[in-house]
């Protein structure tokens, strides 16, 4: 089966006052991408921060140091999610806690019961300044039935090293969940996402938080779109874009991706970039 059939959700961030809002918030998006056939679903980055705004009963927004109390609900709601529905849910990133240490989490949550966690590998100054974060340490791909995929966050894809990496270790899909607050930004990771698909033929699926969080702080603005990105060759179209959302809206985008239209351009594209790259000059890693 070369076929993955993947849904990017543009997540709304608005106030909620409950973890139950956020749940079913979730679960509308998860049964409109189930309507779609979806069989893998990316949520943004930084989506959970919505649980920010429930407060603490007090008329205050809780603290970017207490979002990881809401792990445990968070893994179980998309594990159950992720049973119930038969799929493989990227569910966007998560701040977690380890060794009173807070991380930028992606997590990818299998149809059996099993997650994969990847940290952020490069965080902005606003993380680490503001909220204290820390970086990841080691890079993981991640098999499925329907291939090997890796999770890379935002500021990630805007490195080429870590791509090629991904690559060398078997990913032909990059999902890469974001979070900007304005196009600046949104940019900068659209930009490199086109930069990353042709570098190593791969496909990128991106999506972004829309809406606002105005008592969370950092999270009061949001510039996000969805966007299903492919190698520039002629089996793709020729923006490499093969579906992308309306910008800041709520909603959906859905695309099947051909896993053998990238064995076959790797091979006999018009440019061969996977093939060609000098590993005599520099390496994938080492």
């Amino acid at each position: 089966m070369t076929k993955i059939r993947v849904s990017a959700v543009q997540y709304h961030l608005h106030t909620i006052s409950s973890f139950d809002e956020f749940a079913a918030q979730s679960e509308h998006y998860m049964k409109t991408a189930e309507e779609f056939g979806a069989e893998f679903i990316l949520f943004p980055e930084f989506f959970t921060t919505q649980l920010l705004s429930i407060g603490d009963g007090k008329g205050n927004a809780l603290t970017i140091n207490d979002l990881p109390d809401f792990t445990d609900a968070y893994r179980d709601l998309f594990t159950r999610l992720a049973r119930e529905s038969g799929t493989h849910i990227i569910a966007g990133t998560h701040v977690t806690r380890k060794e009173g240490k807070l991380y930028n989490t992606a997590h990818l949550f299998y149809p059996d019961g099993r997650i994969g966690e990847q940290p952020k590998l490069h965080i902005t100054p606003t993380e680490v300044t503001e909220w204290n974060m820390k970086q990841g340490d080691g890079l993981e791909v991640f098999e499925t039935d329907k291939g090997t995929i890796a999770m890379l966050t935002c500021y990630d894809i805007e490195f080429p090293e870590i791509v090629r990496m991904a690559k060398a270790k078997g990913a032909d899909v990059i999902f890469c969940p974001s979070c900007t607050d304005d196009r600046h930004g949104f940019y900068r990771v659209r930009y490199t996402s086109h930069a990353r698909a042709v570098e190593n033929q791969v496909y990128v699926v991106g999506t972004g938080t829309v809406g606002s969080l105005p008592t969370v702080d950092f999270m009061r603005a949001n510039y996000g779109q969805a966007a299903v990105i492919t190698p520039n060759d002629i089996p793709f179209p020729p923006r490499g874009i093969m579906v992308e959302g309306e910008i800041n809206d709520d909603m959906i985008v859905t695309a099947d991706l051909d896993l053998q239209l990238l064995y076959e351009v790797r091979e006999r594209g018009s440019v061969t970039t996977w093939r060609d790259r000098r590993t005599d000059l520099y390496t994938d890693w080492k």
